[in-house]
């Protein structure tokens, strides 16, 4: 195919080979997320070649291909993604793709200024994948960025009318949450990445694709609680700067440039305000989805 428009998040992606450009094969897992629309938040225009970044470029952010074991993060190796700034503002994210064969490298410029973005991709020949492994979340990261939305490593749930998030880093037990969330017959929304978005003066979660023929999932935001592993189930109320900055500290951010964070800290305080925030230890057993919805019963607030 030549170009296809993908719905995550509530925001509507277009993309397009560029003329003489490749020809377009998208993962499985964004199967889900092509709609027909003619309108989009952003173009992104794909070549096939080298894309030599200009004189004076500064590297402005470095991220190294981590792996994870036993619960602990590594380096597997130093070259991965990083993000260059030239003088005139603008941006570009230089990466390799590690689980792609066909595709070696690519370079997107773009601005948060502009809503058509350029991805240059070199690869062996063949239909290119202009979202693989990183560039996906990258993309959407910098959509967030640029709509003053909220990018979390958190799993969430929606559960009657309400919708929770659970956020911590890997290993604080998201997936654990979610699946026990899931036998007690609620629908989550996604175990790892979510995007919070305040639509229409109300706050929603929507999921993020990562696995294949994921489908857009989202769900009003009722509460966020930050998840630890305890002895026994314990909820505790957290409010003002505490909150921010506990939030702020499992959120996704490049902190290379102090306007970007400093409108992220403003999103999350603004939220905090309508939102409420609770530290839990849980026993990962389904005794904690029962304290919590006792919980929440017992608030006035319960929605």
């Amino acid at each position: 195919m030549r170009e296809y428009c993908l719905n995550i998040a509530g925001y509507n992606i277009k993309v397009k080979s560029a003329p003489g450009g490749p020809l377009l094969g998208p993962s499985a897992r964004f199967e889900g997320s092509r709609v027909q629309s003619n309108k989009h938040d952003i173009l992104i225009r794909v070549h096939t070649g080298q894309f030599i970044l200009p004189a004076g470029a500064e590297r402005v952010f470095h991220a190294p291909f981590v792996g994870e074991r036993e619960g602990k993060t590594f380096i597997r190796s130093e070259e991965f993604w990083d993000v260059y700034r030239d003088k005139e503002g603008g941006l570009y994210i230089c990466t390799i793709f590690p689980l792609e064969e066909s595709q070696d490298r690519g370079t997107l410029i773009f601005s948060l200024q502009s809503d058509v973005w350029e991805l240059w991709i070199e690869g062996k020949g063949g239909k290119i994948d202009p979202l693989a492994y990183p560039l996906d979340g990258l993309l959407l990261y910098y959509l967030t960025v640029i709509s003053n939305d909220i990018m979390i490593h958190a799993s969430g749930v929606g559960f009657e009318d309400r919708g929770y998030i659970f956020s911590g880093v890997s290993g604080k037990g998201k997936s654990t949450i979610a699946r026990l969330w899931h036998d007690a017959g609620a629908r989550v929304i996604h175990d790892d990445r979510l995007i919070i978005r305040k639509m229409n003066g109300e706050y929603r979660f929507y999921n993020t694709p990562v696995y294949n023929n994921d489908k857009p999932l989202e769900a009003p935001l009722s509460a966020i609680f930050l998840i630890e592993h305890g002895m026994e189930n314990r909820i505790e109320p957290l409010s003002g700067v505490q909150a921010v900055s506990q939030l702020l500290a499992n959120c996704i951010q490049h902190n290379w440039d102090k306007n970007i964070t400093g409108n992220l800290v403003n999103a999350i305080t603004d939220m905090c305000e309508k939102i409420r925030v609770f530290r839990f230890y849980f026993k990962p057993e389904p005794s904690a989805i029962n304290f919590i919805l006792d919980h929440e019963h017992s608030q006035k607030t319960y929605r």
